[in-house]
């Protein structure tokens, strides 16, 4: 599977997904439930969240619970496997519940890059 990133009207890349190598972020942090499910907490921070943690009591940080899915791949997440190799051990460990396995797979990776929780180690520079 492959995506489109423009730099500009004149130049795309394309990027194949499935041969990236995945890090988590080192500054967020992660702990699992009673349940075994992996949550995320997400800092917050800027001025406004300073400012609606100190009026309205809002929290420091932000639980992000994950799915089964997600709470699987997340410990997977080291560094030194690919996406497809991520791919593969899902696809051993959920059969058929994972499928469409590959557009699935790299949704996740697209959402959970978004947000900053991880980045690429190899992604070419854009």
């Amino acid at each position: 599977m492959r995506k489109q990133n423009k730099k500009s009207k004149k130049q795309n890349m394309d990027i194949n997904y499935l041969d990236l190598i995945p890090v988590r972020s080192e500054e967020l942090h992660w702990h699992k439930d009673i349940k075994g499910r992996v949550i995320l907490d997400v800092e917050n921070t800027g001025l406004f969240n300073k400012i609606a943690q100190n009026l309205f009591n809002k929290p420091q940080y932000t639980k992000v619970h994950l799915d089964a899915q997600g709470t699987f791949i997340w410990p997977l997440i080291d560094g030194k496997r690919t996406v497809e190799d991520i791919a593969a051990l899902v696809k051993e460990e959920f059969g058929d519940a994972a499928e469409p396995l590959y557009p699935r797979i790299i949704k996740y990776f697209q959402i959970v890059e978004s947000y900053h929780f991880i980045k690429f180690a190899n992604q070419p520079s854009k």
